[in-house]
């Protein structure tokens, strides 16, 4: 089952852990901020909820009885592009990869502090809200070695075929392509693509890099575009 607590107006969070204090302290949290929250204790009950309450942001454990985090990720992507942070333990990397590569947005790993979760989740809500859309000019579009990106109406094309990405995926490829040649660290990425700096790694950075690659580039394990300068970070190389 799943339950609700009424705040003041603001975004709906759906909290899902089996864990009573943590689903208590990050509730109290959110609520401070305004968010309206809603908590589920499974990977059913949160599918349920998502289905009849339509919330705007996931915050999921990815240890979880009977269906796994994983496995509500996996469903929630194929159902469209609702933001996802996931909470993992500390010993669970690889997981954690896996869940990026599923598409979830960003990670926090347990014991975390409820007020860097809740950065997090302004952060990421505040990638996922729609912007204005400027008005029409060249100077919105990129195009380099057949790659075409359209910042104002946020497509991407190569060889003139569609790339679907996600949010944070365009969002990402935006930055880079806007300086290319120029090299970031993944903590420049974070802060500048993310918003914030609080990750104990950088893996988020790493997974959605590969991500990328694999959709962006003609040949992912001889990238042409998304080059990695080892011992510093990555940068857009124009061909």
């Amino acid at each position: 089952m799943y339950g609700a607590a009424a705040s003041m107006s603001g975004e709906t969070i759906l909290i899902v852990d089996d864990e009573p204090t943590i689903v208590e302290v990050v509730e109290l949290y959110l609520r401070r901020e305004g968010f309206r929250v809603l908590t589920a204790g499974d990977g059913a009950a949160a599918l349920s909820a998502v289905q009849q309450e339509r919330p705007d942001l996931i915050v999921l454990d990815l240890m979880l009885p009977g269906m796994s985090g994983l496995d509500v990720t996996r469903q929630l992507r194929a159902g469209g592009a609702l933001p996802i942070i996931m909470l993992t333990a500390r010993g669970e990397e690889t997981d954690r990869v896996v869940g990026l590569e599923l598409g979830a947005d960003d990670y926090v790993t347990k014991p975390f502090s409820p007020r860097e979760l809740v950065a997090r989740v302004k952060a990421v809500l505040r990638r996922a809200q729609p912007t204005p859309a400027p008005e029409p000019s060249a100077s919105n579009v990129i195009a380099i070695g057949g790659l075409r990106l359209d910042a104002a109406a946020r497509t991407v094309t190569l060889d003139g075929q569609s790339i679907g990405l996600t949010a944070r995926e365009f969002d990402l490829l935006l930055f880079l392509m806007q300086h290319p040649d120029q090299v970031f660290t993944r903590e420049q990425l974070l802060d500048n693509v993310w918003g914030y700096t609080f990750a104990t790694d950088m893996s988020t950075v790493t997974v959605h890099i590969r991500r990328l690659r694999e959709k962006i580039e003609r040949d992912p394990t001889n990238p042409t575009f998304l080059q990695t300068v080892w011992g510093v970070g990555y940068k857009f190389e124009r061909p």
